[in-house]
């Protein structure tokens, strides 16, 4: 792809683990840390990157000519959704056919402006999406998002599994949900259990990137359009994104790559 490094796919199996929250949350770690980076919502039922990144209804993505046009800026990042087409309110009642159509005419006519990473926020399951995506450009690496839970385990193994199908390396697992912290108290629980993405790692030989705690601040956060990394830079919860930005970085072999950092507490 034009202006595409690498493409990162960002996946959970399962809907309701969080996944959506750690791609917008990742890609601006990896855009604080120098590199030009862009979000592609491929969640067409229910897309969610607009909110999270504080787009306001309605704004539209404008015309770049050839058929192409240009993703939308928002925190210092581009991106594209289904979102920015269409009324949000209004279900897309489309069959599989045109869900792929849309899909591809958003990754491939977009003009991404000389993106180091393009983190694609994957729907749910392990169908026409995720196969499309195999098929028709290079993915460097996918990451994957679960809670500790033996059921949201189940879908995430489904998700490794077709990735290796299909040759795409799985850079690791992101735990999230792993303990909640009272806001109150401080007081930690393991609710949705322990040793979920330890095992699931171990089990098909990769890592965990990072553990993510339940916490208010990043529901609120990201509901606002301003997600931790932006509001919270310095804060314990950016600190693990940072960690896992730096690894897929790694893992890719960019590191000497990057350029001037973005300072989101200026």
């Amino acid at each position: 792809m034009d202006g595409v490094k690498h493409i990162i796919a960002v996946a959970s199996g399962k809907g309701g683990v969080g996944k959506s929250t750690v791609t917008v949350n990742l890609a601006l770690a990896l855009a604080a840390q120098g590199y030009r980076v862009g979000v592609l919502d491929a969640d067409i039922y229910g897309p969610s990157q607009a909110q999270m990144l504080g787009v306001e209804e309605g704004v539209r993505p404008q015309s770049a000519g050839n058929d192409k046009f240009l993703p939308l800026q928002a925190h210092g990042i581009q991106a594209m959704s289904m979102a920015f087409m269409v009324n949000t309110r209004e279900p897309m009642v489309w069959r599989g056919p045109m869900v792929v159509g849309a899909f591809q005419q958003m990754l491939m006519q977009t003009q991404w402006d000389n993106l180091d990473f393009l983190l694609i926020d994957m729907p749910p399951g392990t169908g026409d999406i995720q196969l499309t995506l195999a098929q028709k450009v290079p993915v460097s690496g996918a990451v994957i998002v679960t809670t500790p839970q033996d059921i949201a385990l189940l879908d995430a193994r489904k998700g490794i599994e077709m990735f290796r199908k299909v040759n795409v390396p799985v850079l690791g697992v992101v735990e999230n949900m792993s303990v909640y912290q009272c806001e109150k108290c401080g007081h930690e629980a393991a609710i949705f259990g322990t040793g979920g993405g330890d095992n699931i790692a171990q089990e098909y030989d990769t890592r965990v990137l990072g553990r993510l705690p339940l916490t208010l601040s990043i529901r609120e956060l990201t509901d606002s359009g301003r997600p931790s990394v932006v509001s919270e830079p310095e804060g314990a919860v950016s600190k693990v994104f940072a960690t896992i930005a730096q690894q897929v970085a790694d893992s890719v072999g960019t590191r000497e790559g990057g350029g001037p950092t973005i300072s989101f507490s200026e």
